[in-house]
């Protein structure tokens, strides 16, 4: 059969599509917004939080609201050199389990399936009852027009880990009308609705099966359904339902999550990018998502990982609400390694050097000293534009398996409006690597959870300063973690992190913006289409305006990294419930900061290994995977 050049959806939906539907409804109703994500790219995708459908090629839909709840575990290891073996075991027993199957394999099994008998469409499931998270919620894979239903091949594996995946057969002989084949899917919805009314449904449909996902939910407003759409190449200006309200307006009017996402530059049957783009405009909040050189077939090619996807724009959830906490999964290996080669330019031209401090007070090279139990909760100074973030965390991934949950600004999560602001997909990994939007439910869940997790006082105050600022603390007046630390006996691991006044100078700040009215009001439009974050708050620490300050770049130096020694909090909780003493303990955390800050700034300075052009002539003799050395501790 060949490949759809445009979806076939009929020109008028079936006529029972009621034309009024849901209107998505404030947070507090328990409802999100329709927020599809649109993917162009060479494959586009559209998503959204909302309770209206998500086109994505991954989507959120129904009542579903957004929230924070699941732990995160980490390994305990015993010595740097077992965690690096560990790991490098673990990472090759991943990338066995998550290489899945090919493209070549789609053809042998679609051969089956193709000369299967000619009987009604039915649901297959591709997996052999393996392992996965308690409460999975169901996926349902409407495929396109070959309609053999393994579309998803290539993610069965990993999908099967975090869902209940159905696939809809449509035998090659089917006769099939689209209003019969929407019943059947929706007839399959309800059902399963009925048996977990409090779980999401997951549509998961490319090009037919897009459309088919579109009617289902605009007939099932009532239902929470997530969707997820490859290439729904319909042009939805010309697409009317049997009520004569035009397509954009009753999706438009569903209230859900929508991931939307369809192919262009090498897909050449669709107007993918156009439609993309017109996609956006039709449906509040929608990012575009960016697949560089992918064809029509995104699901079947590589390297494009629907899981990542998913996960990376926030739409897995397993209840009625999404809990930032226990609806994140970690990432894999495979996933690690990619954010860790994507960062690679950085890391290497930095040559970050870290050291921790043992329980005894010893400093060592490395990150022997950080506890490998949580809670933990690491609090620092923020770099100029959060340079220090990538090498840290990749490095505390990569030596002690310890993953980083850092309680991030809201702007990495939601905007309030379009404008100018970078698209949400720009923070698509810190959402992968478990960043949660700033709040006091999330931090405590993180330390119930015994999570390792990382906060920065200074927020967007310290890594947007001033000319001469550079390693000053923006820290509030009163305390904001330390009582939230005892109650769960959090160990507090005090870091400083230096150099970014080595890879650049600060030329152009905000002050000197402010002067200028042009740039004055860019600065305004920008601060006003994110979240506002400590609006109570006096004085420089409430300056939170969002600008991009002008840097001139310098031949890279070193960036270093010192984790103080841990402060215990067990057992300390009801000591620290007296207000007084919980603030000695946090201007002594504070203390400790610029601590590990001025201990950097000094003992840099014996670095003979300090310039980029030391460190390339030293590995051009030791060799490039060898390490640097540095100063004397």
């Amino acid at each position: 059969m060949a490949s759809a050049g445009v979806c076939p959806f009929p020109a008028r939906l079936p006529s029972v599509i009621r034309q009024e539907l849901t209107s998505s409804s404030s947070s507090s109703s328990g409802r999100s917004k329709f927020n599809p994500i649109l993917i162009p790219s060479r494959r586009l995708a559209a998503a959204s939080t909302d309770h209206t459908p998500t086109i994505l090629t991954a989507a959120n839909i129904g009542s579903g609201r957004s929230s924070e709840k699941e732990a995160h575990t980490t390994t305990t290891t015993t010595s740097a050199a077992e965690t690096k073996r560990q790991a490098r075991q673990e990472e090759h027993r991943f990338d066995a389990e998550e290489q899945g199957l090919s493209l070549k394999d789609y053809f042998e099994q679609a051969k089956d399936f193709i000369s299967s008998d000619g009987g009604p469409p039915r649901w297959f499931s591709p997996l052999g009852g393996g392992s996965r998270l308690a409460d999975s919620p169901l996926l349902l894979f409407l495929p396109g027009i070959d309609g053999t239903g393994l579309g998803l091949i290539r993610h069965h594996q990993k999908l099967g880990k975090i869902f209940d995946v159905w696939c809809l057969h449509i035998p090659a002989k089917d006769r099939t009308t689209f209003t019969d084949l929407v019943k059947l899917v929706e007839r399959t919805v309800r059902s399963q609705h009925r048996l977990a009314p409090n779980r999401p449904i997951y549509l998961v449909g490319e090009s037919l099966g897009a459309c088919l996902a579109l009617s289902v939910a605009a007939l099932n407003p009532d239902i929470d359904l997530v969707l997820i759409l490859a290439n729904p190449g319909f042009l939805m200006g010309n697409l009317e339902t049997g009520l004569g309200l035009p397509l954009p307006q009753t999706v438009e009017k569903l209230s859900r999550d929508l991931l939307a996402s369809a192919s262009y530059l090498s897909d050449q049957l669709l107007p993918s990018q156009a439609e993309g783009e017109r996609l956006k405009h039709t449906l509040a909040k929608c990012e575009i998502r960016m697949f560089a050189n992918s064809g029509h077939f995104l699901f079947l090619e590589d390297p494009f990982d629907l899981v990542t996807v998913i996960k990376a724009t926030g739409v897995y959830r397993r209840s009625t609400t999404h809990d930032f906490v226990t609806d994140y999964i970690p990432p894999t290996a495979s996933e690690v390694k990619n954010i860790i080669e994507s960062n690679r330019l950085l890391t290497t031209v930095t040559s970050p050097v870290m050291f921790s401090t043992l329980p005894d007070g010893k400093i060592v090279r490395g990150l022997a000293g950080i506890p490998s139990e949580g809670p933990v909760l690491f609090v620092g100074y923020h770099m100029l534009l959060g340079f220090e973030l990538a090498p840290m965390v990749t490095q505390m991934m990569e030596e002690r398996n310890i993953l980083m949950r850092g309680i991030a600004h809201p702007m990495m999560f939601i905007k309030l409006r379009e404008g100018k602001f970078p698209d949400l997909s720009a923070f698509d990994t810190f959402r992968l690597m478990g960043a949660v939007p700033v709040s006091g439910a999330n931090f405590y869940k993180l330390l119930s959870t015994k999570s390792h997790v990382l906060l920065y006082p200074g927020g967007v105050r310290e890594a947007l300063h001033r000319k001469g600022e550079e390693y000053k603390l923006f820290w509030p007046e009163q305390s904001e973690f330390v009582r939230m630390a005892a109650r769960f006996g959090a160990k507090i691991v005090p870091f400083g992190a230096v150099g970014e006044d080595d890879i650049g100078e600060l030329f152009l700040d905000y002050d000197d913006q402010m002067r200028i009215p042009p740039l004055k009001d860019f600065i305004q439009e920008l601060t006003d289409e994110v979240a506002k974050v400590r609006k109570g708050v006096g004085g420089e620490v409430g300056n939170q305006d969002v600008h991009l300050p002008g840097i001139i770049p310098k031949i890279p130096g070193r960036f270093y990294y010192y984790f103080g020694k841990p402060i215990e909090t067990e057992g300390r909780k009801q000591e620290l419930r007296d207000r007084e003493k919980a603030h000695e303990l946090y201007l002594q955390v504070k203390s400790e900061v610029e601590n590990c800050l001025a201990y950097l700034r000094e003992k840099r300075e014996k670095d003979p290994y300090r310039t980029l052009l030391s460190r390339i002539q030293y590995q051009a003799l030791s060799g490039l995977t060898s390490e640097i050395p540095t100063f004397d501790i």
